[in-house]
């Protein structure tokens, strides 16, 4: 199938995205309508984190924007276990043409959903009455053994992502502190089940800096947890409130300075 999404420009007259969605919702709906991780039966696997990533959103606003879709707008469903995305009106304005190739592409594809609720809630749009029957086979094929293989794949496929994520920590720490030892294995092993890997290996590149090693880093990590800082979003706010405070009290002492004419 050729890498192409069409959106209608009725889009835009749309009363519901003119009276009820603000800008970023606007902006929001065309991502999750063309992004590439966009499939043909509008049934897909995306992850919060990459959603922020290509839209110049915040984490924090993209939950904010996946909330108002799901509960106000009603036009997704969003499952955080499978990370897979469902839009609502797809099949009715993209599965309207059927044909050999079309329907094996919507069979392989219903095939991967994981979650199939999303066929369902996906389905009921979808108007080309041979399409309509395939959606419906699939749903109606849903029963317990199904739900248990979804599950397995779904555990395993946690457990490699764990385990990509322990040993990018583990390899920063080699490359760039030193020699790993079971009891520091250990302690990194710690840290992983409480904080992201990214946030582990931002407190090690602070410890580098100081010229510090291990310890300092797990100090850092330790007060970053008593402050409620477990998320580089948050760590970054943070430190942005700071560098603001520093150059608001900088130029009030230079401003003080000035009036008392030690510049004169």
């Amino acid at each position: 199938m050729a890498k192409f999404r069409m959106v209608q420009t009725g889009f835009w007259h749309d009363p519901k995205v003119i009276e009820e969605m603000t800008p970023e919702d606007k902006f929001f709906f065309i991502y999750l309508l063309t992004n590439p991780q966009v499939t043909q039966i509008g049934i897909y696997r995306i992850t919060k984190k990459l959603v922020a990533f290509e839209t110049g959103f915040s984490i924090e606003t993209v939950q904010l924007l996946f909330e108002r879709f799901i509960h106000q707008h009603d036009l997704i469903r969003y499952n955080d276990k499978t990370r897979e995305v469902a839009i609502k009106n797809w099949g009715k304005y993209n599965l309207k043409r059927g044909g050999k190739p079309m329907l094996d592409c919507i069979q392989k594809e219903l095939e991967d959903v994981k979650d199939t609720s999303f066929i369902d809630f996906v389905g009921r749009a979808v108007d080309n009455p041979t399409i309509h029957s395939l959606f419906a086979s699939f749903s109606q094929d849903h029963d317990d053994t199904s739900t248990l293989r979804g599950q397995e794949e779904e555990q395993e496929q946690d457990k490699e992502q764990q385990q990509d994520l322990t040993g990018a920590v583990f390899t920063f720490y080699e490359e760039n502190i030193g020699v790993l030892n079971p009891f520091i294995a250990q302690s990194l092993s710690h840290w992983l089940e409480e904080l992201e890997a990214e946030v582990i290996i931002l407190a090690m590149k602070k410890a580098l800096r100081k010229q510090k090693k291990w310890d300092y880093a797990e100090g850092i990590l330790k007060r970053w947890v008593n402050d409620n800082l477990t998320s580089l979003q948050a760590i970054e706010a943070r430190d942005v409130r700071q560098q603001k405070r520093h150059r608001d009290s900088s130029a009030t002492d230079l401003l003080d300075r000035v009036r008392r004419g030690e510049f004169s």
